[in-house]
């Protein structure tokens, strides 16, 4: 799971250093207009113009990724409360015999919002407090800096809460005494995300908000990886395998998406990484997960079937 706690801006010379930029400045006003013609995402990047001061504040990230996180969760919510009944929901969902319950909506946001009061909004506080605005950089990131930034990023936290997250179900004490809020269902819904710890909490959001400072990233990237992130991780807990989930678009197969980490939560020694498959394979944690309906792949019949024979035979 991903949570945004805040992103300090970085210096508008780093931005453009980042995007191959530093030998342009002010004073060549050509150079710069022929780099703004040049950069496929300078429109979008100029949509900023007029909105500055609210953009560059250090408030504004931690705005979009709360209000993104919450807009987000809305609709899968209306369809867990309004349309449980319907056929097609039992076919969708992984675990359709488990019906999530007005006391369990309430129990994950009662925590998601303390989470918010005692945690993210003190952060964002001290963050307007003590972190100077910054100047947005004029040019937008090149497509290609934009578009390998984030893809890295994403990489990196992988490998990073596949790290601590294996070793906080390894480790008893860790997975009593903090994890064990998160697997409190084994049926994740869409509220299930950020049903945290504190502790997790703050270590989640702060290796989100560091890893884009690797590569000295333009803000646009930045706003855009917190986004991508976000989406990555309430899809991973919709508890749904629809057709254009994630993981069905993926060509490669590398992405887990839902019926991954459904299946952590069924068997939770197992599916440790957050987003991708990589390291579950190469490390032996991976589990096939459950498909639309509740329904078993091959693949997870042989892993239930040798898992048995294994305990059998210890």
């Amino acid at each position: 799971m991903v949570v945004n706690i805040s992103h300090g801006p970085r210096p508008a010379a780093a931005y453009e250093a980042g995007s191959n930029l530093t030998n342009l400045s002010v004073q060549d006003p050509v150079e710069i207009l022929l780099n703004r013609e040049s950069r496929f995402l300078q429109p979008l990047w100029d949509l900023r113009l007029g909105y500055e001061d609210y953009l560059q504040s250090p408030l504004f990230p931690i705005f979009l990724s709360v209000f993104y996180y919450f807009g987000l969760c809305i609709p899968f919510t209306l369809i867990d409360v309004f349309c449980k009944n319907q056929k097609w929901y039992k076919n969708y969902k992984i675990q359709p015999d488990k019906e999530i319950t007005a006391a369990q909506f309430w129990d994950t946001l009662l925590l998601t919002f303390w989470n918010h009061v005692l945690f993210i909004m003190p952060a964002a506080a001290a963050q307007w407090v003590w972190t100077p605005t910054s100047p947005l950089p004029e040019l937008a990131p090149t497509l290609f800096d934009f578009v390998w930034h984030q893809i890295a990023a994403l990489f990196i936290f992988d490998f990073q809460y596949y790290v601590w997250h294996m070793t906080h179900h390894k480790i008893r004490f860790l997975y009593r005494h903090i994890h064990a809020v998160h697997h409190r269902y084994n049926s994740p819904f869409v509220w299930v995300t950020q049903y945290l710890h504190p502790w997790e909490l703050v270590v989640t959001g702060f290796l989100t908000t560091t890893n884009t400072w690797f590569f000295d990233s333009h803000p646009l990237t930045v706003w855009s990886y917190m986004i991508i992130s976000i989406t990555f991780s309430v899809e991973d807990h919709t508890g749904f395998d629809f057709p254009f989930s994630l993981h069905n678009l993926d060509p490669t197969g590398n992405f887990g998406g839902s019926p991954k980490h459904d299946m952590h939560h069924q068997k939770p020694l197992t599916n440790f990484e957050p987003f991708f498959n990589h390291f579950d394979r190469m490390f032996g944690s991976f589990c096939p997960p459950m498909g639309p309906g509740g329904t078993k792949s091959k693949a997870l019949l042989d892993y239930e079937r040798k898992i048995k024979e294994c305990k059998k035979n210890f």
